[in-house]
């Protein structure tokens, strides 16, 4: 029923990415190194509640998924987020919410690396995995939504936050509050701009290189050496 609980459980039964549907998934995304991508697994028959008023989602009962595992900062697991996938394209299931999280969401996020001094944050997952195709050494949180980007929790010691913005009303609403609240808390805030509406658009449409020189005109001087060589 959506419970934390239920939530390490669903994780618990699911597997590792590599050969999976998840990873082929991802690679379709321009997303193909997932080194450091522990937070991520696969659910071969992750069961799927459908809406009674979308016949698709009477189709079957349940869908292969990418499950990323949702934590707190300690690192306790207190939610996770499903993608269903379609076998037959893997591309997302043809249902009418093929995305969906369960837990406890609100300051957590899907994280990648340890943040000390300097992190991203942005919404999607797909955001913040296109940013670590060009920086991987980067800490990183995807906070799964607008509303929970504003209220991510960030770590104690941190002096400088990225804030991965997403080209809508509610994307520049949630950079603009997390950033408030960084800044008083006395963390420099910097936006990252995508060139077309996400990351993951420009990785896919522009490319990894077009994507590395846009980073890198937005980056703090000492924060580049980070941007690997595409």
């Amino acid at each position: 029923r959506g419970s934390p609980e239920a939530a390490r459980r669903l994780w618990a039964m699911a597997k590792p990415l590599a050969g999976t549907l998840a990873e082929a998934y991802l690679h379709a995304r321009g997303i193909t190194d997932l080194r450091g991508c522990e937070t991520l697994r696969f659910h071969p028959h992750c069961w799927y509640r459908g809406g009674d008023d979308d016949l698709r989602d009477q189709a079957r009962d349940a869908w292969p998924a990418l499950i990323a595992a949702v934590t707190a900062l300690d690192g306790a697991i207190t939610g996770v987020h499903r993608t269903w996938l379609d076998p037959a394209s893997a591309g997302k299931a043809p249902v009418s919410t093929p995305r969906r999280a369960m837990g406890l969401l609100l300051g957590s996020a899907v994280r990648f690396g340890r943040a000390v001094d300097v992190m991203i944050a942005g919404e999607g997952l797909e955001t913040i995995l296109s940013l670590r195709q060009v920086m991987p050494s980067m800490p990183a949180a995807a906070a799964l939504s607008a509303n929970h980007l504003a209220a991510l929790e960030l770590p104690a010691g941190l002096r400088r936050l990225y804030l991965a913005r997403d080209d809508d009303p509610a994307g520049h609403r949630a950079v603009e509050t997390l950033a408030d609240r960084a800044r008083a808390a006395g963390v420099e805030a910097l936006t990252l701009v995508p060139a077309l509406n996400d990351f993951n658009e420009d990785l896919r449409q522009l490319g990894a290189e077009v994507l590395k020189n846009g980073l890198c005109a937005q980056l703090a001087p000492d924060d580049r050496p980070r941007v690997r060589s595409t």
